[in-house]
């Protein structure tokens, strides 16, 4: 407020009237919307999250996330690995609600979860998985394809243990994390899903937490290897422009009923007015000047110029 009270007397002197008025302009300009219209943003995120009370929701980077991925501006990258993924069940730990998605952690002191590979230059353990979705089947994915909404999506968040001492020092910093982002969409029942969808009522409440081991969460990864890939950020405070993320494109699975038991959770902690865990996404944000790199062909292939022996005879 301090700052903003100095800006404004600056501005408003003479010469810079006309400033002023651009920047009240600025001002007045909302938070970039989602440009769905299947979303129908009016509908979405109708009150603020207590979580985004004190964020800057308009950061001054250029790689934010979530992104509408247009298939057509993706670009293939035959250098693009194959992704490898090894998780060991028994480093499952527990599973809790943390007043805006539900996690399921992993102990991650040993390179026993990791995946390698894709992108990567390292290996990446992974710490927790969450899901971001709607209060309604036709939204609740963070990423779009091709302005397509998933009605949620999962998120596998991994750090790079050789680069960092700490998840935290990783979350903070370039190439620090590696998340797995699996879209989730109507249709079979999900047998290995429903073990999670089983525990959600022990933890309705926000700070519920309960034991949750022997889980390989690699069984919600659809089977199709193909992904994109882009350099973004957190999608949640403090928004840290330190993600690789990898994108799948094959999406999984899940009936309504289950999906029906993700909104069954709640924002509020036992004791307060109950408020509905839904809408627990953020808007799209711009591409700005990044490239969506795929791991499959298409039309457009990334132009890299390989060295080709000559066809000249020798002399």
């Amino acid at each position: 407020m301090v700052v903003m009270n100095s800006l404004r007397g600056i501005l408003q002197a003479a010469p810079h009237k006309l400033l002023w008025r651009k920047f009240q302009i600025l001002r007045c300009m909302p938070a970039r919307l989602c440009s769905l219209y299947t979303c129908t943003y009016k509908t979405r995120n109708r009150a603020l999250h207590p979580l985004w009370e004190n964020a800057d929701l308009v950061p001054a980077g250029d790689r934010q996330s979530p992104i509408n991925i247009r298939w057509r501006d993706s670009v293939y990258d035959p250098g693009l690995k194959p992704l490898t993924i090894s998780y060991d069940p028994n480093t499952c730990l527990h599973i809790w609600n943390n007043g805006y998605s539900f996690l399921v952690e992993f102990e991650d002191s040993t390179d026993k979860s990791v995946i390698k590979g894709g992108p990567l230059e390292h290996k990446y353990r992974l710490k927790q998985f969450h899901f971001h979705w709607g209060a309604i089947d036709a939204w609740g994915s963070e990423h779009t394809v091709d302005s397509k909404c998933y009605p949620a999506e999962l998120h596998l968040v991994h750090w790079n243990a050789v680069k960092f001492e700490s998840f935290e020092d990783a979350a903070l910093e370039e190439n620090g994390l590696a998340v797995i982002g699996v879209f989730l969409k109507l249709g079979k029942h999900h047998k290995e899903l429903q073990k999670l969808v089983d525990t959600l009522p022990s933890i309705k409440h926000k700070d519920a937490l309960v034991e949750f081991g022997l889980f390989d969460p690699s069984c919600l990864m659809p089977t199709c290897p193909d992904y994109w890939t882009y350099a973004g950020s957190l999608t949640t405070p403090p928004l840290s422009e330190s993600v690789t993320w990898i994108i799948k494109k094959q999406p999984v699975e899940v009936d309504h009923d289950q999906l029906e038991q993700f909104r069954t959770l709640l924002f509020t902690s036992e004791g307060e007015k109950e408020k509905r865990m839904v809408d627990n996404f953020r808007p799209l944000q711009p591409l700005m000047n990044r490239t969506v790199r795929s791991s499959f062909r298409h039309d457009y292939v990334l132009n890299i110029h390989v060295k080709t022996p000559s066809l000249q005879p020798a002399k």
